[in-house]
């Protein structure tokens, strides 16, 4: 989630819980390997052990076409300490796929099978190689065979976005054509796309006879939903339940913590910008976030944001 999911979401929001890994937003590979400098700018947890400060491993994810690149990339990459190398051939983007990534690679699983071969020998065997795919690019009539590629190939687990590029991000997602690739390969496959609440997750893995599941928006949107999939999952919440595990007043001091990670990572004209991005997807699941929002979007000056954030109890006052 090219972005959005950073370094600074993925800091905030594993230190909520419930979270057991993360992948980096796709580092992108033409035909140069990238400095050491590149993938620290991408994925930073590298110089902490690969995980992000609360302790959550993250697994680095790469996007080309090459094999030859991709290999490259992957080996220099491993050096620095992944949970492991994802290859990305999900994303739906235009510019990605016209540029022969992504999801335009589900045509194709003859290449998908060779990204995937040289990869894995390219990186030492202790280091896990996953993918991601979609069900396809216009249609999904080569799920099964593109996803048999992947896991012939080397691939040691397969994340299925449960839409074709065609669908991009419009629902439904069509969770039952990922039991489809579950039976057809002998890898262990994680489902993914339109998980946004407790039922959807007890849904989708009813549908896709997949135990685990990869969360995406739904998380942005609701930051404790990883957590309440895990207490309905111990019995310790009722699953028709419909308020968040983590109400409005514990998403405040996230916020201010975001903020301040967006201050120190970010340029001074972006840093409103990405407030307001993760508020207006909060709004979807917290009243709050609506008014929030709607007094924020019209601010761009940073101390004028901080203001609002110290006197909505998200950061301490300046000079306490």
């Amino acid at each position: 989630m090219e972005g959005l999911l950073d370094c600074v979401l993925r800091d905030v929001l594993t230190r909520v819980g419930g979270v057991d890994r993360c992948v980096s937003e796709f580092i992108r590979v033409t035909h140069t390997l990238l400095t050491e400098r590149t993938f620290l700018r991408i994925m930073p947890e590298l110089l902490h052990g690969g995980r992000t400060p609360s302790g959550v491993p993250v697994r680095a994810q790469l996007l080309g076409s090459d094999p030859i690149s991709m290999a490259e990339n992957a080996a220099r990459l491993a050096e620095l300490g992944p949970h492991g190398i994802d290859l990305n051939f999900g994303c739906p983007a235009k510019v990605v796929n016209r540029h022969g990534g992504g999801a335009m690679l589900l045509q194709y699983p003859e290449e998908l099978h060779a990204i995937v071969s040289a990869v894995r020998r390219a990186v030492p065997a202790h280091v896990p190689v996953s993918a991601k795919m979609r069900l396809g690019f216009n249609d999904d009539t080569r799920a099964v065979e593109c996803a048999q590629a992947l896991a012939d190939g080397g691939a040691e687990e397969l994340v299925v976005h449960a839409r074709t590029k065609a669908h991009a991000y419009r629902p439904p997602a069509y969770w039952e054509r990922v039991n489809d690739i579950r039976l057809g390969v002998s890898i262990p496959v994680v489902a993914n796309g339109e998980i946004w609440s407790v039922e959807d997750a007890r849904r989708c893995r009813q549908a896709s006879g997949c135990e685990h599941l990869m969360l995406g928006r739904g998380m942005v949107v609701d930051p404790g939903l990883a957590l309440a999939i895990r207490a309905a999952d111990a019995g310790t919440r009722d699953p028709r339940h419909s308020e968040p595990v983590v109400p409005w007043d514990d998403v405040l001091p996230l916020m201010g913590a975001f903020w301040e990670l967006v201050v120190a990572r970010l340029e001074r004209r972006q840093q409103a910008g990405r407030l307001k991005q993760w508020l207006n997807f909060m709004r979807q699941r917290y009243p709050q976030a609506e008014a929030a929002y709607t007094e924020l979007r019209v601010l761009h000056d940073p101390a004028l944001v901080r203001q609002w954030l110290e006197a909505h109890g998200a950061l301490g006052a300046q000079g306490d």
